[in-house]
């Protein structure tokens, strides 16, 4: 039997994997790091890492001795941003998140069971949380931008993840108990947004709502993260309208209506 199309798939599939993990950071990451986090061997790694420096698709950086993203992707990237204008239309949004709160605000897509940070922007309040920045990827029910989306997905995807949740959310599992991610997805579709009380990292909470494309399905996210004292229930109600409010704004400029995202 001829195998080719199903050997020739895994490696696109370990190829991708490796492009992921590389650009979760700007930083990259180390030949270790990707064995470990790949599963591969060290010589699979190894060889395909070279093969996609070869094609300028990655980078080996001589001082840090890690692997990161080459111009062949910065180019990708701009023929692709032609596409999907998110940015246009997100960073005003984040603008007036990041100005009206003092918090940390960042845009994230949906992308199969995971959710990728595509944009932020800083707030001017000097205390920052640092979990959340462009390129990094939580499953659905992690964080708040994670929540948000998964909270107004159909009741059916919903309990396809939270069925194999340990699976689903691997190292995060821990702190976010199938029991706690069912509460907290209940709280989110009463009040239209979510709440991170610090799962990710203590002390670092975020709030997010959904973004909706023109099917009505939440596709995005926008999200507001900080220090838990900036986040108290007194002030939840507020970053939570504004937030929604941004979100109605996405929406409706993608054509999309979500019931979630409208101002109260």
């Amino acid at each position: 039997m001829n195998t080719s199309p199903v050997q020739g798939a895994q490696v696109v599939s370990r190829i991708a994997g490796l492009l992921r993990l590389v650009g979760r950071s700007a930083e990259g990451m180390a030949l270790a790091g990707l064995v470990k986090e790949s599963g591969l061997t060290r010589p699979t790694v190894h060889r395909l890492l070279s093969s996609l420096a070869s094609e300028g698709l990655l980078d080996h950086d001589p001082v840090s001795g890690n692997w990161v993203l080459g111009p062949e992707i910065l180019l990708m990237g701009s023929v692709a941003s032609a596409r999907f204008p998110l940015e246009d239309i997100a960073r005003p949004s984040l603008r007036r998140l990041a100005e009206a709160t003092g918090e940390s605000a960042f845009f994230s897509i949906r992308r199969g069971s995971e959710t990728v940070c595509l944009l932020r922007e800083e707030g001017s309040f000097p205390v920052r949380s640092f979990v959340l920045h462009e390129g990094v990827r939580f499953p659905l029910g992690v964080a708040s931008a994670g929540t948000a989306i998964l909270a107004f997905l159909p009741e059916a995807e919903q309990e396809e993840l939270l069925g194999n949740w340990a699976g689903h959310a691997g190292a995060f599992a821990a702190s976010h108990t199938r029991e706690l991610v069912r509460a907290n997805l209940a709280r989110t579709r009463l009040s239209g947004y979510s709440v991170n009380p610090g799962l990710v990292l203590e002390g670092s909470w975020g709030m997010g709502a959904a973004v909706f494309d023109a099917a009505g399905r939440p596709a995005w996210a926008l999200s507001l993260t900080g220090i838990e004292p900036r986040f108290k229930p007194e002030r939840q109600e507020e970053l939570g309208g504004l937030l929604m409010a941004e979100a109605h704004r996405i929406t409706q400029q993608l054509g999309g209506e979500g019931k979630a995202t409208r101002p109260r």
